[in-house]
């Protein structure tokens, strides 16, 4: 699980821009990939699951507003920079709105834009590992032990069933996408498909679930993933 985002998408029509974005990312490190369009920006964020998401306002078809939308809504959760000319206030504001994290203005500098994409990603990795132990309702757990405490009696978790659970923990309330699950717990070259992840999620269930198959905690979200309520 690393701190620096590997996998950036990068979502813009300016060929001019789109290279010299792939480019200088590259430069650093990242895995770069890139899209022209809405439509396609939305197809590769479900297929790589990237760690950022770099996404320009005024695209073909599906502009950046309703792309980010649509991110959402499909339980994607990854960070979103969005990339505009547009400064005014209402336009910033619109952005965030939909579910972005940060919104640049252009003309930019490549540094600063690194430099966002650092901070967003470390920001979502510092959520997820600010948390150690958890309770609800009659479970406890602690995520550095791999334990569950339930009524009494100690479970132990697999290192996956605790990543899976610090995830949707870490992102109680929210959908989170089978790709986002399988990216940040596996990583990207584990030849795993979703049905590990749910087969991890039934495991869970058997753990910290009074009723396994009514589970009041970890929810299945039709059509997009899994979200934990508490």
């Amino acid at each position: 699980m690393s701190e620096m985002a590997e996998k950036v998408l990068v979502v813009e029509d300016e060929a001019d821009i789109l290279t010299g974005l792939e480019v200088a990312l590259g430069r650093e490190g990242y895995q770069v990939t890139t899209a022209q369009d809405g439509e396609e920006g939305l197809k590769k964020a479900a297929e790589t699951a990237p760690d950022v998401i770099i996404l320009d306002v005024m695209l073909p078809g599906m502009d950046g507003y309703e792309v980010c939308s649509a991110l959402r809504e499909r339980g994607i959760r990854t960070p979103v920079i969005m990339l505009t000319a547009k400064t005014a206030e209402d336009d910033r504001v619109r952005g965030l709105d939909t579910g972005a994290d940060d919104y640049v203005v252009k003309p930019f500098s490549m540094r600063e834009l690194i430099a966002r994409v650092r901070a967003v990603w470390r920001r979502r990795a510092e959520k997820e590992a600010r948390i150690h132990q958890f309770s609800f309702g009659n479970v406890k757990v602690d995520f550095d032990r791999q334990t569950v405490s339930k009524k009494g009696k100690t479970i132990a978790l697999s290192s996956y069933e605790t990543w899976v659970l610090r995830l949707l923990v870490s992102m109680r309330g929210e959908a989170v996408s089978r790709q986002t699950i399988l990216a940040r717990v596996w990583g990207y070259d584990f030849a795993a498909d979703t049905r590990t992840i749910d087969n991890h999620v039934v495991q869970l269930r058997q753990k910290i679930e009074d009723d396994p198959h009514h589970p009041k905690h970890i929810l299945t979200a039709h059509g997009k993933g899994y979200k934990f309520v508490q």
